[in-house]
């Protein structure tokens, strides 16, 4: 099993700069392969003959040119161009198998990161301490928390700190047996997450606690001059301030799927809209500030983990509008009505708790497969099985 686990850095100075240095590095090696790669790309479709672009052909033809034409190259690790080719290269496959969009320019101080493959003990770790090619030790703020052969270390900036993203393949984290059978997840606006056994998940809300300080930090920046010192200052404050609410929100995403992978044998969840829903001018704050897109996704992944099975719902699937007891469905129900009245049976609900139950009699219908046996679920499929096809009109398993 391959797992990251990403530390903060305590870097000196000098490693600071070395850094910025490679991760300019690799941001050139990315923005010269990817020009250079449309440029052969175009140039094949008038001339078949010749050979189509491929992320070791321009590696091999980097390699050729940087001696002469860029030979600061040579003052940071050749991992940094390297692996941002490769990345380049999988970042263009996952285009033509439409899981991705077309590859773009990296612009400078937006993500600034820079990799190195662990082929050779290219870097290794001791403690709270990891080797970096050239730039030698860099002190962690914790140690790898997980045994394994370390395959692939990312260091990036965020704010002003750096981290060191760690690549381990492992089999420290294995399946648990889930206490509970399943549970449905209705996902809003009020509460981050509405359980059908009646439990409330809220939100930390970061980005609304924090919104004032980030008008005012984001005025005093448009005062300032371009190119000043000051500036420079603000727009530092300004981007810690939104690392800050990016990690409260982080936090609170992780504590509960891991609650709720480690907890419920099957999961349901809907297929949002999030694109769809962040239209709406009024609630479009507050849904990005949910973060519904990566509470999916990391439920998904710990699923994998820990055995458990998350079964999406189509994001047609009328959750909201259908009794929970009965099975009815309403012609309409406004956004503003938070309690669902049953018309057939008389049944009243919270409308999120309604449409969790719902959810949760989706998971239970879709655990007997059409032969009549128990899902094996997805923490035993391998990591490169597609998934299966849905056996049901409305419902997928999540691979």
């Amino acid at each position: 099993m391959l797992i990251a686990h990403r530390i903060a850095l305590d870097p000196t100075n000098a490693q600071r700069t070395y850094f910025a240095r490679a991760s300019g590095t690799a941001r050139f090696a990315w923005n010269w392969a990817r020009a250079e790669w449309q440029r052969q790309y175009t140039a094949r479709k008038d001339d078949s003959s010749l050979p189509a672009p491929s992320d070791a052909s321009l590696r091999r033809q980097l390699n050729g040119l940087k001696r002469e034409q860029f030979p600061w190259m040579f003052d940071v690790t050749k991992c940094a161009a390297q692996e941002a080719i490769i990345d380049l290269g999988g970042a263009f496959r996952a285009f033509f198998e439409k899981r991705g969009r077309y590859p773009r320019f990296k612009k400078k101080g937006v993500r600034d990161s820079f990799c190195a493959a662990n082929e050779a003990g290219t870097f290794r770790t001791d403690g709270e301490k990891i080797e970096l090619p050239v730039v030698g030790w860099v002190r962690l703020r914790e140690a790898v928390r997980f045994t394994g052969k370390l395959k692939r270390v990312t260091v990036s900036r965020e704010a002003d700190r750096w981290f060191a993203s760690i690549m381990v393949e492992t089999d420290d984290i294995k399946s648990v047996v889930q206490p509970l059978a399943a549970v449905g997840i209705d996902l809003g606006v009020t509460t981050l997450a509405t359980l059908s056994s009646g439990e409330a998940i809220p939100g930390p809300k970061a980005h609304k606690a924090l919104l004032q300080r980030l008008r005012r930090t984001s005025r005093a920046l448009s005062r300032k001059r371009k190119g000043s010192s000051n500036r420079r200052k603000v727009r530092a404050k300004l981007a810690r301030l939104h690392a800050r609410i990016a990690n409260i929100r982080r936090d609170a995403t992780h504590k509960a799927t891991t609650m709720l992978a480690k907890t419920y044998r099957r999961i349901g969840i809907e297929d949002l809209n999030v694109r769809g829903m962040a239209s709406n001018r009024r609630l479009a704050r507050s849904i990005m500030d949910g973060g519904f897109f990566e509470f999916r996704r990391q439920l998904e992944y710990k699923a994998r983990f820990y055995g458990a099975t998350v079964v999406v719902a189509d994001r047609w699937v009328p959750s909201s509008k259908t009794c929970s007891c009965c099975g009815s469905v309403k012609a309409e129900l406004a956004l503003s009505q938070r309690l669902f009245h049953c018309d057939e049976c008389g049944d009243e609900a919270g409308r999120d708790y309604n449409a969790a139950r719902n959810l949760e009699n989706l998971a239970e219908s879709f655990a007997v497969s059409a032969c009549g046996e128990e899902r094996s679920g997805v923490g035993h499929k391998p990591r490169v099985k597609r998934a299966s096809v849905k056996q049901e009109p409305d419902i997928k398993a999540a691979a």
